[in-house]
């Protein structure tokens, strides 16, 4: 049996809205095991977005558990926790998030900067093969504005291996870009769990992108209302 990474135990979580709490979790628990690829899905306001955050350690339950490799990440302090994210985590967000006066090798090396385990010759070189991995081999000296917004989820994806995390955060990773694009970005993230198997969480809207999931997770009104095995998708498009 595949060992457990992530486990969510009864999490709840409000926010403020003025004067009224309004929760956004209701007790959502879940396990997820090394080398999964899972999918979170449901509608706007349904808490998928927030038990993401939780799970990277972005943001907080209001009470519950959640481990990561075994470490109880809610009772740990700031530092130990940005430690966690930097070494164990890597995040690709729908905005991409380069910084736009960093060339994409530039942008690829910087979690490795902040990591410091590193020289810059090896950082350089790690930074090159990761650009290379994701098709981008010849585009290392672009800066974000030269690059279409799949080539820059390209760099983001090999920013989010700089440090060769165990889980891969994902929050609408294709919802900013178009439909082949989109696929070609899920079919990289998938060669990436089966090769290297990484652990991937990711959020969308988009059904067709949910198939390239080992399962996904339904939640509505902050609660898990369904889990279901998706086909894997083989061809991009399909």
């Amino acid at each position: 049996m595949s060992e457990t990474i992530i486990n969510v135990d009864s999490v709840h979580k409000s926010y403020l809205m003025g004067k009224e709490a309004v929760p956004a979790l209701r007790g959502v628990s879940l396990v997820v095991k090394r080398g999964d690829m899972v999918c979170l899905m449901g509608p706007s306001g349904s808490g998928k977005t927030t038990l993401l955050n939780i799970v990277g350690g972005l943001d907080e339950p209001g009470r519950g558990h959640v481990t990561i490799a075994g470490m109880d990440i809610v009772s740990m302090g700031e530092e130990r926790l940005a430690r966690l994210r930097l070494e164990r985590i890597g995040f690709v967000f729908q905005t991409f998030n380069l910084l736009s006066n960093f060339t994409a090798l530039e942008n690829v090396e910087a979690p490795m900067v902040l990591l410091r385990r590193l020289g810059r010759k090896e950082r350089r070189a790690r930074a090159q093969a990761l650009l290379a991995a994701v098709g981008l081999a010849d585009r290392v000296d672009h800066y974000p504005s030269e690059l279409s917004g799949g080539q820059q989820q390209r760099v983001a994806v090999a920013r989010a291996l700089a440090n060769d995390p165990e889980i891969l955060i994902g929050d609408e990773m294709t919802g900013d870009l178009d439909s082949k694009t989109g696929f070609e970005i899920m079919q990289l993230v998938r060669d990436l769990n089966q090769r290297e198997g990484k652990t991937v969480v990711y959020v969308t809207h988009d059904p067709r992108m949910a198939d390239y999931a080992d399962y996904s997770v339904h939640l509505l009104d902050g609660q898990i209302v369904a889990r279901e095995a998706d086909p894997v998708v083989s061809l991009i498009g399909d």
